[in-house]
Order: structure tokens, then sequence, then C-alpha cells
């Protein structure tokens, strides 16, 4: 008789086929249902796979899935241990409001609830956030930063991560600017919003967003005045031609959200003349632009018109929101106010994550996270990919290429894609209906978020979503 006293694992109870999903579901419900506490260790892999006569593989690949998923962590000295459960913040009362792919403190229609599979777009892997290295990066940081790194210092940011970022934008995304030209922001959010006040102060009302586009910008800019105009997109980006009469308009280039094309040479052209000719600005989200698996990068536009071009992105994707680091490359004419906003929003960013992001650029720690994370990713988008063709065969899949979501589309059908999300959410898988991100009518669709998630837990998440396909296609 094998088995285990942790947690009362019976191999006699396991599958003929997939142990490894066995064993990483019966440790997983030990977790969530509170048998596995916070700070309890797992038994090592060997003893592990000893006392139930497995191989020791099979444990190995079980305890890393439970590290992707955050649920414990493998400890130098402590083994793997399990973590303390997150609890997510009760939900205001503005309900099927989601925030979009900026990471905007909106309403969400409710938090995940425990053991439900969270496919939201805009999540990263947090699992994978490089604590060793930011570890390493803070005390090197504190044991060097003088007095006056800790005071209220320039509104700007650190003079040491601007370097390090205008250096690192050159880099990876063509970027050609000084030191003096970034402004450190947190996170794209805040960069929209510091954007939004100068174009209202200077006498704009509106604004141009793609649509479909992310809800949580559109939400932003109307917060602060502007009101957002709805610029179709199809498969080669932003329709240009035609476009209304406003002063800016938002663009996710790289990888927009939520299709995920990306702007065709002939519409970065015709955009780039448009502001040119008209002296509009366009606001560049460098969205998912470092997750990419099968294409060559996509370079920014900031660099081809640096005088109409605001180019933005953080860290909230690459390293996790929680750091509310990011970056706002604009126009000189804009420098003064938007300066003079950062100021009377905050003062500026806080210090210490600032010159501990500048020292993992420096160090090269950020690049070789960045090439980690992109491994992980790919294996779950195919696993996410594989298992929808598998079960969902009439879906139109898009935005595979890159990023850390896909859009499925349902052509033809009359579904309702939000009683759609909502079925799929009563069998435990959250997902965000396309409508949300639309201002104006179309198919049907689901936008599904995938690197918070192993891929064991995509294709189990898959096969529940296949069960609410969408309803008779239209006579």
């Amino acid at each position: 008789m094998r088995g285990a006293d942790f947690p009362q694992l019976d191999p006699a109870a396991a599958p003929a086929r997939g142990l490894t999903d066995w064993l990483t579901a019966e440790v997983r419900a030990a977790v969530l249902d509170g048998r596995l506490a916070a700070g309890d260790r797992l038994p090592a892999t060997r003893a592990l796979a000893g006392d139930l006569g497995i191989a020791r593989g099979v444990v190995v690949e079980a305890y890393q899935r439970l590290v992707d998923e955050g649920l414990v962590a493998a400890r130098t000295g402590s083994g793997t241990v399990v973590l303390p459960r997150s609890v997510a913040a009760p939900a205001r009362p503005a309900v099927d409001t989601p925030a979009g792919p900026v990471r905007l403190p909106l309403p969400t229609n409710r938090p995940a609830a425990e053991g439900e599979i969270d496919l939201s777009p805009g999540v990263p892997d947090l699992a994978a956030f490089p604590r060793a290295a930011w570890l390493r990066a803070e005390r090197a940081v504190l044991r060097d930063a003088s007095a006056a790194d800790l005071g209220y210092g320039d509104p700007r940011g650190s003079a040491r991560l601007r370097g390090e970022l205008a250096g690192w934008l050159g880099r990876t995304r063509g970027l050609r600017v000084a030191p003096e030209q970034v402004l450190v922001v947190s996170g794209v959010a805040q960069a929209l919003a510091l954007l939004a006040q100068t174009l209202r102060s200077r006498g704009a009302d509106s604004v141009g967003v793609e649509d479909p586009g992310s809800r949580g910008a559109r939400e932003e800019f109307a917060h602060w005045g502007l009101r957002p105009v709805g610029v179709p997109v199809d498969a080669d980006g932003l329709v240009v031609e035609g476009m209304p009469a406003v002063p800016a308009v938002m663009v996710t280039p790289a990888h927009q959200f939520p299709t995920g094309v990306v702007l065709s040479p002939g519409r970065r052209r015709e955009l780039l003349a448009w502001a040119r000719d008209g002296g509009g600005l366009v606001i560049e989200d460098d969205y998912d632009a470092e997750h990419r698996y099968d294409r060559a990068p996509v370079p920014a536009l900031q660099p081809s018109a640096p005088e109409h071009v605001a180019h933005t992105g953080s860290t909230s994707k690459t390293l996790a929101p929680g750091m509310r680091l990011g970056w706002l490359v604009a126009p000189s004419s804009l420098d003064a106010d938007l300066v003079a906003a950062k100021h009377a929003s905050d003062l500026g960013s806080p210090a210490l994550p600032q010159l501990v992001l500048a020292e993992l650029l420096r160090s090269g720690e950020h690049d070789r996270h960045l090439r980690l994370v992109r491994g992980r990713q790919r294996a779950r988008r195919d696993a996410l990919v594989t298992a929808l063709a598998q079960h969902l065969p009439g879906a139109v899949v898009s935005g595979v290429a890159a990023g850390l979501h896909v859009l499925i589309t349902f052509p033809g059908s009359d579904a309702d894609d939000v009683e759609l999300a909502s079925s799929v959410r009563n069998a435990g898988v959250v997902v965000h209906p396309l409508c949300w991100h639309r201002m104006t009518p179309g198919d049907p669709g689901l936008v599904l978020g995938y690197a918070a998630n192993a891929p064991d837990r995509l294709r189990t998440a898959i096969e529940r979503l296949a069960d609410a396909q969408p309803r008779r296609p239209r006579r």
C-alpha cells in the first residue's frame, strides 16, 4: 500500500494516465479549501515520489505548475511552501464595468471567486515576478543610495531611472530620446490622465479611440473631460481614412486591444500624415510590445514623428501592476504642462521602486526576466489555442502572435456575448465579453487572457467554456 499523509494522497485514486494533472489538482484543492495553510511546507519532491511510488519528475512538474499559479513558492533553504491567499478587494457598487488593458482602478463585475479560473485580459503572470532579482537590486540600491535620492526630487522622476529608460527604449523600441524627455509615471493610466488634463487645458473636448478598444481608456478620458469618439478598427488596425475631427487619437499599434492586429505600414503612414498635416496628437500606448512569439518586433511610432506622438508604456505586464511604474515620452511642446500636472498630482513617483527598476535595467536582469517570461507565455498561448481548436472549432481566434490575450469571435451567431460570459462564469471561468470594449455593435466574442494560468488550467477553462457555446447561427 502506497500513499502520503500529505494531504492524504492515495495513488490508487489516480487515473491510469495524467498523473501530473491529478497530483496538481489534489494539492491545489488542499490549498484552496484550507487543508494546507500559508507557510506549510510541501514534502521534498524525492520523498513524495517515493511515498506515492511515482516518478520524481511528475512531482517536480506538479510543483512547478503550482508555482506558476501563485499558490506555492520554492524558496532556497525552505523548500516549497504554501503562499498566503490574496484577498480580492470588494467590487465597487457600479457592477458590469470592467477595467481595460491600461489597468485602471475601475469597478469590475465582481472579483474572481475561490476556485474560479480567471481569464480576464490584462492580468499578468504575477507568480513569475523576479523576487530574487528585485531583492538583490533593492539591497544594492539601499547600500548605495544617498540621502538626496530619498527626497522629493524631480517630479519627472529619478534621473537614474530616466537615463536607463532612455537607453532601454532606444535599444528595444527605437526611440531616440534624452533622459530629460522621459517622464516617470505610475502606469499608463496616469499617463493618459496627465495627457487628458493637458489637452483639456488647451481647449480640447474630445479624443479619438479605437473601436473596439480599451473601455478603461475611454472612461479615463471621459473622467478628465474628453469625450471619446470611436474610430473603427479592421484587419490593418485603426481606419484613418474618414477619421472624425478630433485633436488627438489613442492607438495600440504593436498589438491592438482587443483584436490583436498590428497597425499596418500603410496605416502608420496615414496616421502620421494626419498628425503632421492637422497638428493632431497621436497617443501611442505601447501595449504588449514586449510579448511577441511568432513575429518580428514592431517598431514604435514615436521615432517617426516625435513632435506629434506621445509614447507611453509600463512595467505592469512585464513585472507586476502593483509596482505602479511607467513612462511617458511626449512632444516637447507638452513637456512643461505635463510635468506641472504630474507635480500637482503626486509630487513625483516613489523613489525606491524607481531606483530598483533602474538597477534591473542596468544589470540586464530586466531583459533576462523578459526572455524567461516570454517562453512561459508562449507555452500557455499554445495550450490555449490548441484547446480552442479542439473544443471550439467554430470560433474565429485572433491576436495569437503576440500579447497575453486572444480574441475569439462567433461570426454569424445570434449569441449575446454578455449572456455567454455569464454562463461561462457560472461554470467557473471569468472572461470579458467583447461588447464591453465596443462602442458600436458587431459580432459576439470573448476576450481571453492566458498569462496568469498554467497550461492545464487553461485546458480546463476551455473545456468549460465549450459547454456554453453560442446559440444557433442566424438564418
